[in-house]
């Protein structure tokens, strides 16, 4: 009996440990949003940073994908932000430097900048590189089935766009990207991940209260 309580405790523990993996990996990594913009639009994109280790984030690079021209950043008194361009003149690297401790464990920090999009219908990848103080690097540059997966946008001509002017006279021809629409996209995106946390931890709850019972009743006899 005692082997048999102590196999369900340690699944229970194996399912609360699964548990709270699939809660950190669903929400650990680096985005790009909106995730469907309209060709040839002008978009204000949003790169979001969580932190995942035990050390903050100092330092993020991300790569501007081929066909996307990058127009200006929103400032930030806590940030060094500066701009690297290739041969062209068109910049291909954007980099922002914490001026203090950055991002520590349990925060996440977004940062907004404009960018064209490419005239064709295609999907577009941001590659970025998050910098912990330890020095590690996380490369966020991988397919979207790897751990470390990119963001990607998909380019393409959706039947709901909306044209709106920025203060320098672009129209932005985009998908609706409002933040009541952002957060149903990002629920949306969590859902499964969500669902699967939500019955590892049921499951992990009822096979502890079964072990609690069997205990009691042996204590009883």
């Amino acid at each position: 009996m005692k082997q048999w309580i102590r196999k369900i405790s340690k699944t229970a523990l194996l399912l609360a440990a699964t548990f709270f993996f699939f809660n950190g990996v669903a929400s650990a990594h680096v985005t790009v949003n909106p995730k469907v913009s309209a060709p040839g639009g002008w978009e204000t994109y949003t790169i979001k940073i969580p932190v995942e280790k035990n050390v903050p984030t100092t330092k993020v690079v991300l790569k501007i994908p081929a066909g996307v021209e990058f127009e200006s950043y929103q400032p930030d008194p806590n940030w060094n932000i500066k701009t690297e361009k290739d041969s062209s003149g068109k910049v291909n690297t954007v980099t922002w430097e914490a001026k203090g401790n950055g991002i520590l464990p349990g925060q996440f920090e977004q940062f907004q900048f404009i960018a064209k999009n490419p005239d064709k219908e295609t999907k577009v990848a941001w590659n970025a590189y998050q910098y912990y103080k330890d020095g590690s690097i996380v490369e966020w540059t991988g397919a979207e089935n790897t751990d470390t997966p990119h963001s990607v946008t998909e380019i393409t001509a959706s039947p709901q766009k909306t044209v709106q002017s920025d203060e320098q006279g672009h129209d932005h021809d985009s998908s609706v990207t409002s933040p009541s629409d952002e957060k149903k996209q990002t629920d949306h995106n969590g859902s499964s991940a969500e669902t699967v946390s939500v019955v590892l931890s049921i499951a992990a709850v009822v096979l502890s209260l079964i072990a609690l019972i069997v205990a009691s009743r042996k204590k009883r006899s």
